[in-house]
Formats: C-alpha cells, sequence, structure tokens
C-alpha cells in the first residue's frame, strides 16, 4: 500500500444514488518510486536461487491515496479478497497472503494496524515512524525498518542543545505521525531547558486562513529557529506562503519525511529554506534500480499506474487507456485479475507515442542519488522474504511452534509468519544488519542533511553529520560544522534565544508569565558574584573578601586601620609628642621655680601630678596607631582613662580648696571666717582616692572583660576595619563616665571659686580649662558616631589632644607667662596681696585672700610642706 496520490477527489456526497469508492488525484512521483522498487526487489527475489528458491512471490497493490479512509478501505479489500471490503469475512483462491507493507504516512499505519492487528496480520511498514506504533499491546502484528521517532524527537533536541537554540518554534501536522514526534521533541528541550516561542499545527485539509495564521505567528515569532515534524504534503502550502511573505531569517529543522523531499525541496523555495538541516534516514545504493526504473513503457504493459506516470511525466495521453480505480493484482507475469476499470480524462491534447525517454527528463520518479524511503522499502520486501525464506527451510522435527512442527509456506497461519518476522536477521546492502527489537523496531541510524544551493540553482543534500543511537553516550552525534551553509549563505550559525545569555557578574531574573528562556540580566548585588554565564543565582563572597566592579570574582578586602607610615598617622604622632614635650617644659619651669610663690601655691604636688598626667594622656594618643594588637587593645584606652583620671581628680582636689576659700571669703561670720579649711594632705587623699577607684575599676574591666583585635568586615563593604573590641561597652562607659563625674565635680567648685578677688584666680582658669574639655570632648561624640575605620581613630586622638592641650593652655600657661616673663609679680606680696577693685590689670590667687582672713598662710604651701 503506497501513497500513490496526494489526496481523494471531489465526490458527489448525495444520498440519492448508491456511494462508490471515491477516487484519487494528486500522483506523487516519489511514492510511485517506492512501488516500483517493490517490484524491482521482488523480481530480485524471484530470480535469485538462495532466497525462496521454490516459492514465487506475487503482489497487491493498493493506493492509500495519503487519507485513513483509503488505507482502511484498502486493508479490508485486502483481507477480504473480494472487490468489495466485507469485515471479518475472507473469500479468494489461489496463493496465501503473506504480509502487508505499507501503507505510507503514521497516521494510515495506526488505522491500518489496528485492524491487521486483529488477526494478528503481519505489517511491516516502510516509513511510518510515529512512536506510538511501538505499543504491541494496541499493534500486535506491526513491525517497520524505519527508526521509531522516540530516536528522532531526541536527535533533534540534541542538534538543538548543541548549537546553544534555547528559543525554538515548532510546526506539527496535524496527525499522530507530527503530534506524537512534536511531543517527545518538547519533552527533550525542555529538559534541556529550551523553550518553545510557538507550536502551531499544519491543517490536513487545506485552509489558507489556518496557514495564513500561521505565516503570521512564524513572522512575529523572535525564535530564529523552527523544528518541523510534517510530511511534505501537509508542509507545501505553508511553504508556499512564506516564499510570498518573503519569510527569510528562520533556519529549518526537518524530520524524515520531507528533508529529502523534491516537492519542498524547489529551486524557488531556497530563499525561505536555505541552510536547512534535518535528519533522514539510511541511504544506500541499489544496483540496478535505475536501469528497471527507467526501462517502463505503458505500451509493454497493462498496468495502469504506469500509464498515469507516463501521462503525467511527459504531458500526452495515452490512446484507450483506462485505469484501475484504486487497486489492481498481479503476478509476477503481470497478468491483471480485477475487471473494474473506468477511464481517466486526457491530460493532454496531443497523444503519447511510447517512444519517449525517461532519461531524458528529470524529475523524482528518476532519481536515485538519495534512496532513502526508497531502500526503506526494498528492506521490507526483503524482510517479508527472509521470513518466509526460514518458514519453508524450517526442518521438521525442530520447528518453533508446538511439537517441534513447522509451518507450511503453502498454506500458513498470520501469526505463524510473525514468528518469522519477529526473529529474522539478514545483512543488507551495505553490509546494514536487519533485525527487529520486541517492540519491532530497528536500530536508530540518521545522516544530519544541510540544504545547500548548487551553482545551476538546484538544492543539493549536504551530508554534515551523523546520529547513531546505538554510540556510547554523548557520542551519538557528530557533526562537521565547517560545512555547514546557513540561511542566506551565511557561514555562521544563527542564534535564537528569548534573551541574551547573562554574563558573568549578573543573575537570571524571571520573567513573571513567561518562559524561562525569557528573563532579565540583574546585577549582583554588593559583596555577590557570578563567575558562570547564565548563572541562576549569585554567590555570597567570603567574610574576607568582596567582589570586584565587575561582580565577577571576589577579591581579598582591604584592610584598613590607622597605620604609622602614612601622612595621618605621621601627623598625629608628631602633635602627640610635641603635646607631651610642652607638658614635660611645663614641669620642668615648674621644677626649676618650684621654690617660688606661685608655683608653691595651692599645693605644687598635684600641679605636678596633673602635668604628668597630660604627658601620659599627650603619648596614650600614640598606642591608638598602629595596627590593633592584644596588648595595644588592653593599654591604650586604659592609659587614656587613668592619665584624664590622674588629672580630673587633682584639678579637683585643687578646685576642692579654691571652693571653700570662696565660701569663706563670703561668709559674714567671723567664727566660720576664721575656721580651718582643707589642709594640702586632705587634698592629696581626695585625689589619690579618686585615682585609687579608677586604677580599681581597670584592673576588673581588663581581667574580666579584657579588650581585644577584631576584623570589623560589617561596617564597609569593600574594607575590613581593624579595631578593638572593648570586651564590655558597660565596663568602657563606666570607666569614662567616671572620669566624666570627675570632671564635672572639678567644673563646679572652680565655677564656685571663679570670683575670687586674688591677684592671680587660678579659679578662673581651671573654669576655662574644663570648659574647653567639655565642648572638646561633647563634640567628639557626634563626630565618632559618623566615622569608621582610621577617621574614627583619628577623631578620637583629636579629641585626647584637643582636651589636653585645652587643660595644659587653660591652667598652667598663664602661671608660666609669669613666670617666665613677668618674674617681678611672681612674689608672696603680689600674690597674696588683694588687689584693688577697679585695678583689673593684676590677676590674682587665692593665697592672698585666705591671708586676710587668717593671720597665718593656710592655703599657701611651699614645696617643702
Amino acid at each position: 500500500m503506497f501513497p500513490i496520490h496526494y489526496r481523494l477527489a471531489a465526490s458527489n456526497s448525495s444520498s440519492t444514488s448508491m456511494p462508490v469508492s471515491v477516487a484519487c488525484e494528486g500522483f506523487n512521483y516519489r511514492t510511485f518510486r517506492w512501488a516500483q522498487t517493490m517490484r524491482f526487489a521482488i523480481d530480485e527475489i524471484n530470480n535469485r536461487e538462495d532466497i525462496l528458491p521454490n516459492t514465487e512471490l506475487g503482489y497487491v497493490i493498493y493506493d492509500s491515496c495519503f487519507t485513513i479512509s483509503k488505507a482502511v478501505e484498502g486493508t479490508l479489500t485486502y483481507l477480504t479478497g473480494q472487490d468489495e471490503a466485507v469485515p471479518n469475512y475472507r473469500c479468494s483462491s489461489g496463493a496465501p497472503l503473506a504480509a502487508l507493507l505499507g501503507t505510507g504516512g503514521s497516521a494510515l499505519s495506526i488505522a491500518t494496524a489496528r485492524i491487521l492487528g486483529l488477526y494478528y496480520f503481519p505489517q511491516v511498514s516502510y516509513c511510518s515512524s510515529c512512536t506510538v506504533l511501538s505499543d504491541k499491546f494496541q499493534f500486535p502484528s506491526f513491525l517497520r525498518t524505519i527508526p521509531n521517532d522516540d530516536f528522532q524527537s531526541k536527535a533533534m533536541a540534541n542538534l538543538v542543545v548543541y548549537f546553544g537554540w534555547t528559543w525554538v518554534g515548532t510546526i506539527a501536522a496535524d496527525d499522530d505521525y507530527g503530534k506524537y514526534g512534536i511531543k517527545l521533541f518538547k519533552e527533550e528541550v525542555e529538559k534541556a531547558g529550551v523553550c518553545i516561542s510557538f507550536s502551531e499545527t499544519l491543517p490536513k485539509l487545506y485552509s489558507r486562513e489556518t496557514i495564513l495564521n500561521i505565516v503570521e505567528t512564524v513572522k512575529r515569532s523572535t525564535a530564529n529557529i523552527v523544528v518541523v515534524f510534517a510530511a511534505d504534503v501537509d508542509l507545501s502550502p505553508l511553504i508556499e506562503e512564506l516564499i510570498i511573505h518573503n519569510i527569510t531569517d528562520k533556519t529549518w529543522i526537518a524530520s524524515e519525511a520531507w528533508v529529502t523531499s523534491a516537492l519542498i525541496s524547489k529551486p524557488e523555495y531556497y530563499s525561505a529554506l536555505g541552510g536547512t538541516l534535518g535528519f533522514a534516514i539510511r541511504r544506500a545504493h541499489i544496483p540496478n534500480l535505475k536501469e528497471y526504473l527507467i526501462n517502463i513503457n505503458p505500451f509493454d504493459s497493462p498496468d495502469p499506474l504506469i500509464g498515469e506516470f507516463w501521462q503525467r511525466a511527459f504531458n500526452c495521453t495515452l490512446e484507450d487507456m483506462h485505469a484501475v480505480e484504486n487497486m489492481y493484482t498481479a503476478t509476477a507475469s503481470g497478468n491483471m485479475t480485477n475487471t473494474r476499470l473506468h477511464s481517466i480524462d486526457p491530460i493532454a491534447s496531443h497523444l503519447c507515442t511510447g517512444l519517449e525517454e525517461l532519461d531524458k527528463i528529470n524529475n523524482t520518479y528518476s532519481d536515485v542519488s538519495q534512496l532513502r524511503f526508497t531502500y526503506s522499502v526494498y528492506k521490507s520486501v526483503y524482510t517479508v522474504a527472509h521470513a518466509l525464506h526460514d518458514m519453508e527451510t524450517c526442518i521438521k522435527g525442530k520447528g518453533p511452534f508446538i511439537d517441534q512442527t513447522c509451518a507450511n509456506i503453502s498454506d500458513f497461519e498470520p501469526w505463524q509468519l510473525m514468528y518469522y518476522l519477529k526473529h529474522v536477521r539478514f545483512t543488507a546492502l551495505d553490509d546494514e544488519v536487519v533485525s527487529f527489537s520486541n517492540e519491532g523496531d530497528v536500530t536508530a541510524v540518521y545522516d544530519i542533511l544541510n540544504w545547500q544551493r548548487n551553482p545551476d540553482g538546484t538544492i543539493s543534500y549536504v551530508e554534515i553529520g551523523h546520529y547513531n543511537s546505538t554510540a556510547p553516550p554523548g557520542s551519538e552525534m557528530t557533526i562537521n560544522n565547517g560545512s555547514i551553509v546557513w540561511i542566506n549563505d551565511k557561514v555562521e550559525a544563527p542564534r535564537s534565544v528569548c534573551s541574551e545569555s547573562c554574563q558573568p557578574g549578573t543573575r537570571k531574573g524571571i520573567r513573571q508569565g513567561e518562559p524561562v528562556c525569557c528573563f532579565d540580566c540583574i546585577p549582583c548585588a554588593d559583596g555577590e558574584i557570578s563567575n558562570e554565564t547564565d548563572s541562576r543565582e549569585c554567590i555570597q563572597c567570603g567574610e574576607d573578601y568582596w567582589s570586584n566592579t565587575n561582580r565577577d570574582a571576589c577579591v581579598a578586602k582591604e584592610i584598613e586601620f590607622l597605620a604609622y607610615n602614612e601622612a595621618l598617622g605621621i601627623t598625629l604622632i608628631a602633635v602627640s609628642a610635641f603635646g607631651a614635650c610642652i607638658a614635660i617644659a611645663v614641669a620642668i619651669i615648674f621644677l626649676v621655680y618650684r621654690n617660688t610663690a606661685l608655683v608653691k601655691a595651692n599645693d605644687a604636688v598635684l600641679s605636678f601630678f596633673i602635668q604628668f598626667s597630660l604627658a601620659i594622656t599627650f603619648l596614650s594618643s600614640i598606642i591608638f596607631v598602629g595596627e590593633p594588637v592584644k596588648w595595644s587593645c588592653m593599654t591604650r584606652q586604659v592609659s587614656l582613662a587613668l592619665g584624664f583620671c590622674v588629672c580630673l581628680s587633682c584639678i579637683m582636689g585643687k578646685t576642692i580648696v579654691l571652693m571653700f576659700t570662696a565660701r569663706a571669703a563670703k561668709s559674714k561670720n567671723p567664727e566660720k571666717t576664721n575656721s580651718e579649711p582643707i589642709r594640702p594632705i586632705h587634698q592629696r587623699i581626695i585625689a589619690l582616692t579618686c585615682i585609687l577607684i579608677h586604677a580599681c575599676a581597670c584592673t576588673v574591666w581588663l581581667v574580666l572583660y579584657p579588650p581585644y583585635p577584631v576584623k570589623n568586615t560589617a561596617s564597609q563593604n569593600i574594607k575590613i576595619l581593624l579595631e578593638c573590641d572593648e570586651g564590655s561597652i558597660i565596663f568602657i562607659c563606666c570607666i569614662f563616665g567616671y572620669d566624666v563625674l570627675l570632671a564635672l565635680l572639678g567644673f563646679v567648685f572652680a565655677f564656685m571659686a571663679r570670683k575670687l578677688p586674688d591677684n592671680f584666680n587660678e579659679a578662673k582658669f581651671v573654669t576655662f580649662g574644663m570648659l574647653v574639655f567639655f565642648i572638646v570632648w561633647i563634640s567628639f561624640v557626634p563626630a565618632y558616631l559618623s566615622t569608621r575605620g582610621k577617621f574614627m581613630v583619628a577623631v578620637e586622638i583629636f579629641a585626647i589632644l584637643a582636651s589636653s592641650f585645652g587643660l595644659l593652655a587653660c591652667i598652667f600657661i598663664p602661671k608660666c607667662y609669669i613666670i617666665l616673663l613677668k618674674p617681678e609679680r611672681n612674689t608672696e606680696a603680689l600674690v597674696r596681696s588683694k588687689p584693688k577693685m577697679n585695678d583689673t590689670s593684676a590677676p590674682g590667687t587665692s593665697a592672698s585672700i585666705t591671708s586676710e582672713l587668717n593671720s597665718t598662710t593656710i592655703s599657701t604651701v611651699s614645696l617643702d610642706e
């Protein structure tokens, strides 16, 4: 059974007359060559002595017209043995029926196989590749010499993945072949992350509206690759519309049904189909077939098919030519057995002479350059022949059936032949071994073809690769990229993606409601990278690393701390050393002039402790510079806190005396005025007590929660800040809070004594010093909290230096001025004398007021005391 015609002719649907079988139209040269090849193979077998030497093969040819109804009608007619199809009835004499070869497309074979399977009647198909036919539960008697589409769908998917196409369109015929083939293809490519841009179905009955809708879909789609699972007959109308609409920017992937079809590979279609890639079944050179094909003549043969072919090929009319409706029967000698003939309309006005030469015309029938389906027909004939030969040569007593019996080749049951067909094994052309799996399939081997244009404008099928399903996984497909010519004669493979690949440094962002192949490329966040193309997520860098500018690699973070060798560090160290030198210089001045009245006033020992503590605070700021280590973290805050504690404790000791002196000066009670104020020893005890309390608190802090160096990776993304963790925020707040308390007490006492009427009012200068101290540290807090890294350390050092310079300048610079530049005023008489009310030029001291209140100097003491 062959689809020798394309379609059914129009028929009268009226019910007023008895229905008759509808005739066919649209002669197909390609399938007629298949039928002739079957004849050639049968003749070849009948002439051989090694196959069926005692049996002669005959045949009956039916035309399925590429429609299911005709295929079913032919099958029933074949089984019935009558001119009319009578279901479940057999009335025929002569040689037994062996097998059905056919019927053409997969949809046709499915229909016929269901009927034949009821009787377990063998059917060997040469071009029905649909996967569903491998189901032996539905089609127990079906075998085929063409690979299963399951392999072709996988091969197409591998081809799409091989070239990196992730955005493809699909078109399938509206039959089982197209639907199952595309379904399997979609399943395979979706596993590999490929998305389907569109999926269209070709109508079996021509509908221009439907075809135009498909053309518009193809035109609008951004997919540059279109996969087509359809027969050439179904695809032809679409190609014609593509040419009309000038769609020439798509690359087509062809199934085996149309990749070598002359109906599609016309020169005028090359602008749209050039560069097509497709899978073709194995081909072979069949010796002597060319001569057999062209050595026919309607005047030498009563075969109506040859007559119709002759008229179509040479555009002439045979005189008194008749044709059968759909079926004729012939033996090897060519005797006709059916009698139902009817005339066909003349094709041309001139008559055929019989002298026309087939080798002078160029059509599909005589083209033997791509014998693929033709070779499959050839193998199907030999498959049945070898099965019959095995049946004929069965040795009695060693047969495969009950009691080891053999079948009689002159009178056998269909299921007996099925046994031999399932187990047949023979070598065909080019040493190809033909055998069937349990599903009735053969080994899948495909040639990958590329449509290229010849110099004369014709299309050639260039073999650019192979696909072998039996090869090891991963090596099934081989392709020679250098031999491919793409659409518009380009040498570079086209790209077909919904979205361009996301480069390293970005990740895929899925678009809501669109396929996964359509995405946005989102840059990785700070601290994250992607070092692969089309990364689905970004990778977080390690704690000590950060993303580079391109966000495709993690780089080590910059380590930051206030170093000794940088300008800022050198400057702060220099200023700190300068401040310490000034404090030491003041102490030396006081030591040199220790016996003068101004130095001895208000406990010189406390003054020396203040100068020493200020030198400590200046020098403690240097510890803040450099890479934090354990000893520096434990030392710097403690030394700073203790330095300020000593300074502020001594200042408070001094200001207590000034406060009591001021209160005594304001008092009108003689008894209270003559009372003895706090002595120097008391001042020192107060200062020492305050210092010891602070020292104990620092000791507990260092023992329980010692500060330690840490890597701060959270404050700044691209840097690692080497800092000191203070161990306990509560402890450090308590310790520096204690210093603040001492400063507040010293400020309050000094403020209360600021209006002492002395020549040198020390309380007033202490008040100024404490105001500077508070202003600096109040400003320090927001500045410190708003900075990070080494600048935070620099702000703290600046606050230390500023506050230390403020105390040193306000408390000791006036005294040094008098000691060094105004020595005539550094006398007990001037220091102790009360200035006039309008004398604002002479600085005062608390010593003079106490000398007036007491006959002896109480609060003015010498260094010896």
